[in-house]
């Protein structure tokens, strides 16, 4: 299988594309002119807006892995055109030159509203705040309605291998209106790549699929793993179900996570 992956040098990409290798996949990366991709990996130079590049790097595969976005920024306009418009151009090259690739798009549990009376499913309806899951529903929204063979697969907070993500968790909690006691899903990257086969052998074909472990953490957990500390409450909850998702359909479907707990991962030492 000739797979294609864009954000191949991102946190998950990096990630992903050794562990494809190590499968015997034959991969290639679409990365920007000086990026490097993973060991056993052919670069692709372009990007998502050069329309040439994107003809040249999908032409002749079996597969297309997205998983390019852009989120960790204030400039709402750059993360609608890379989320939204770089997908739109994906796609169009996937139609027009690799319409029998399988299309698999990475999305996020961040589409989920904070006042959900449950953990989130993939039925729900989604009405996302703020620019990075409201692109990331519009770009959804865009590969659904085409005749492609896709899948979406919705990662919940992804860590491990590291990758320094969890670390990053106590800096960002001004951002988010977390009780220390609410409960964040979470997964491994190597139950990505557990996820990410799955999709490429078909399992989730034209569906919507949240995958997480088995075991979310409350915040004040994952900040002391981490070696930070955050002052505990006994208030009541305001959003008890926000970042929680509900990873049924996955396991309905096959998928079991091999790393089920970040305390899992912390004992076996794979932080």
């Amino acid at each position: 299988m000739t797979i294609l992956v864009t954000g191949a040098t991102g946190l998950v990409g990096a990630r992903l594309l050794p562990r494809l290798v190590e499968r015997g996949e034959d991969c290639l990366a679409l990365v920007r002119p000086g990026k490097t991709p993973p060991a056993g990996v052919t670069a692709v130079e372009g990007d998502l807006f050069d329309s040439t590049s994107l003809a040249n790097a999908v032409t002749g595969v079996s597969a297309i892995i997205h998983l390019a976005a852009m989120f960790r920024t204030r400039d709402t306009d750059l993360i609608w055109k890379s989320n939204l418009e770089g997908t739109r151009n994906l796609i169009a090259a996937a139609q027009a030159y690799a319409p029998e690739a399988r299309f698999v798009m990475a999305s996020t549990s961040n589409v989920y509203g904070r006042d959900s009376t449950r953990p989130g499913r993939e039925t729900d309806s989604v009405e996302p705040e703020q620019a990075y899951p409201a692109s990331k529903v519009a770009a959804e929204k865009l590969l659904q309605e085409t005749a492609l063979n896709w899948s979406i697969i919705r990662f919940p907070f992804v860590y491990g291998d590291g990758d320094g993500h969890l670390e990053m968790l106590p800096k960002l909690l001004h951002l988010f209106d977390f009780h220390p006691a609410n409960r964040m899903s979470t997964i491994h990257h190597r139950d990505i790549a557990t996820a990410v086969e799955m999709a490429l052998r078909g399992v989730f074909d034209g569906r919507v699929v949240n995958i997480a472990d088995d075991a979310p953490t409350t915040i004040y957990e994952l900040v002391e793993l981490v070696g930070a500390t955050m002052e505990p409450s006994s208030d009541a909850m305001r959003h008890p179900w926000y970042q929680h998702i509900d990873a049924s359909l996955a396991r309905g479907l096959g998928f079991q996570p091999t790393v089920r707990s970040v305390h899992q991962a912390v004992h076996e030492g794979l932080m």
